[in-house]
């Protein structure tokens, strides 16, 4: 009892910390304060464990502190921490190496590595403006790049990321991304993916002339904006209207990427080639890094000096996302990843058949979500309903995390390295959640 109080004590001194020393702007999507992790699970400062099913926003696809990761982290920690821009190590430059490799296998590309992901778009719009010579960039609605000003621009959502007072960066434009559950009135779900399309060439007929456009920027599918999939040869189209008009298509797989869609990366489903990838979140197992990867010939138009960073390609991150490589490269987690995806979704499904407030369920691989709407016919928004099964569900023992332009959508990013029996009481743990919050709704 007295071991009790006293972690209770502690959890109610960090609160009051939090509350006076950190900005309440800092959000947090659950009211509890972490302390250890392990594989799939995560155990709060008052002892309560819980089946991480947010995995930080996609950050740990091979789960918390991964044996081979954890390995890799003391054997850096104890040759070099850092040497900057001033130097290169040697992790930088073979980390480089396997991931140019695992893009490209024997082709020109190469490697430079940021601290976060919106940073990594911002040297991407960076270098696409060097490579080419011009100012514009095309993204899309609903999408989601980073919280910087550049990136807030290029993000297709008004809140809360473009709510400051003041302008936003110049030259950037919005075209269509096909919603299929959510399209525009008046727009068939058959012709959606042309009208989108066709979003493009509007753009670069009334905003902006088609030779001042440097890139278009894409998510294989959206994730902050509810984790919606495209219909196929959507990327495929894109890339078509980027070689059309001489623009470079960068990819943003900051979230889609690392097997999260069931392929180390999202647009593998399509085959689609990009110039630009930007990659991030579990790159490092937990750690900050991301990359961008582009041919050499596009690299070389960059000036000197002008991409870059004090901390990117740190020597712990690279240890840690070799490490990861590691892992993909020798336990089949690419191969697991589908089945797992395939029972997640076998029981949001379930959900669907028997919960009317259920709207849609999506995704590809193990980057799956659930759409809650008050009605199926009107598709409206349910109100506290969604912060309602999070509520519970984190009562319950299973972390999760809302998405979506209305905050009617969760999302489920399981740890590809979840165990069966995981798997199956989390969800059990969800279903129940949303069984209940729905009854009362």
């Amino acid at each position: 009892m007295n071991d009790q109080l006293i972690v209770k004590d502690r959890t109610v001194a960090l609160n009051r910390l939090r509350e006076q020393y950190v900005p309440r702007v800092y959000t947090q999507h659950h009211p509890i304060i972490a302390v250890r992790g392990e594989g799939a699970w995560i155990e709060d400062s008052e002892g309560r464990r819980y089946l991480d099913f947010a995995g930080g926003i996609g950050v740990l696809n091979v789960g918390q502190r991964h044996p081979k990761v954890v390995e890799a982290l003391h054997e850096q920690v104890d040759q070099l921490l850092h040497s900057g821009p001033v130097m290169l190590h040697d992790g930088y430059i073979t980390l480089a190496a396997r991931i140019a490799e695992k893009v490209a296998p024997g082709g020109d590309r190469q490697v430079l590595f940021l601290n976060s992901g919106a940073e990594a778009v911002e040297n991407a719009v960076k270098i696409a403006r060097h490579a080419t010579g011009r100012p514009a960039i095309i993204a899309f609605d609903g999408s989601f790049h980073g919280r910087t000003l550049l990136t807030s621009t290029l993000n297709g959502k008004v809140g809360p990321y473009k709510t400051q007072p003041g302008s936003m960066a110049p030259e950037i434009h919005h075209a269509a991304y096909p919603n299929t559950y959510r399209p525009p009135a008046g727009v068939p779900v058959e012709g959606l993916m042309e009208h989108c399309l066709a979003s493009l060439d509007r753009t670069v007929e009334v905003e902006t002339p088609p030779e001042k456009v440097a890139a278009v920027i894409v998510e294989p599918l959206q994730g902050e904006g509810g984790y919606v999939v495209p219909p196929p040869g959507f990327l495929a189209g894109v890339r078509r209207f980027c070689e059309r008009i001489g623009a470079l298509l960068i990819i943003d797989e900051i979230q889609t990427g690392y097997g999260r869609t069931g392929r180390m990366f999202a647009y593998e489903w399509e085959q689609v080639e990009p110039d630009i990838l930007v990659v991030g979140k579990s790159l490092a197992g937990g750690l900050p890094l991301t990359a961008v990867v582009a041919p050499r010939s596009i690299f070389e138009r960059v000036v000197l000096g002008d991409v870059g960073g004090t901390y990117g390609g740190n020597p712990v991150a690279c240890a840690a996302a070799l490490a990861v490589l590691d892992v993909f490269d020798r336990e089949g987690i690419l191969d697991e990843a589908e089945a797992k995806g395939t029972r997640v979704r076998a029981a949001l499904e379930d959900l669907a058949s028997r919960i009317p407030q259920v709207g849609d369920v999506r995704g590809i691989g193990t980057m799956l979500a659930v759409e809650f709407v008050a009605d199926r016919t009107t598709k409206a928004p349910v109100g506290k309903l969604v912060e309602n099964i999070v509520a519970s569900a984190r009562e319950k023992g299973v972390i999760t995390i809302k998405a979506g332009p209305y905050g009617t959508v969760i999302r489920l990013l399981v740890p590809l390295v979840a165990t069966t029996d995981e798997l199956e009481t989390g969800m059990g743990m969800f279903s129940a959640a949303v069984g209940e919050a729905c009854s009362r709704a």
